[in-house]
């Protein structure tokens, strides 16, 4: 690649061509909301959160900065900031990674696999060491709460290209057939 620039423009563009709904924040490519859907098989299945993703001028060689808009119960996310603790994105990030493997790898990791020993938020870390259940509980009572498209300013009509229209949907009823069957 022949420079950040070059390099931002193209996993931005990657992102976008893997059906992430991307929302510019101003006119540059260095501020931008991705919608965020809450991985299958974990308490935050069902949850939708507005993602901030911040690109410093040195990306790829430096790390976004990435953050929740709303809010979400997790040991490794700022409750008051949303404010991402992830070592592969702070510590150990590398120009090999790319947007797509921030959602598609790192985030859904960070979802099912909390790492309660190194929180941003202790009391969700506390309550994850004491009681699984209790914790299961929460995080799913704030997705209720917090992570429904609609509180991220998304509304229920609007569908992602993924999402399949239901049979009632689809057949609106209003087809009529003109014209006599062929004998």
């Amino acid at each position: 690649m022949s420079s950040p620039s070059k390099r931002r423009e193209m996993d931005l563009m990657k992102l976008m061509m893997s059906d992430y709904k991307v929302e510019m924040i101003n006119d540059g490519m260095q501020e931008f909301y991705v919608l965020f859907y809450g991985p299958k098989e974990s308490p935050y299945h069902g949850g939708v959160w507005k993602v901030r993703v911040e690109l410093p001028d040195a990306y790829p060689y430096k790390s976004p900065s990435i953050g929740f808009v709303n809010k979400i119960y997790h040991p490794n996310v700022d409750e008051m900031s949303g404010s991402v603790c992830l070592d592969v994105i702070n510590q150990t990030w590398s120009p090999m990674f790319d947007l797509v493997n921030v959602f598609e790898v790192f985030l859904p990791q960070l979802l099912l696999y909390p790492n309660p020993s190194d929180p941003l938020n202790g009391e969700a870390a506390a309550l994850m060491m004491r009681d699984r259940p209790t914790y299961e509980q929460r995080v799913k009572e704030y997705c209720e709460k917090y992570a429904k498209k609609e509180d991220i300013g998304v509304t229920p009509e609007e569908k992602s290209s993924d999402e399949e229209m239901s049979e009632d949907e689809y057949d609106s009823g209003d087809e009529q057939v003109v014209g006599k069957a062929d004998p």
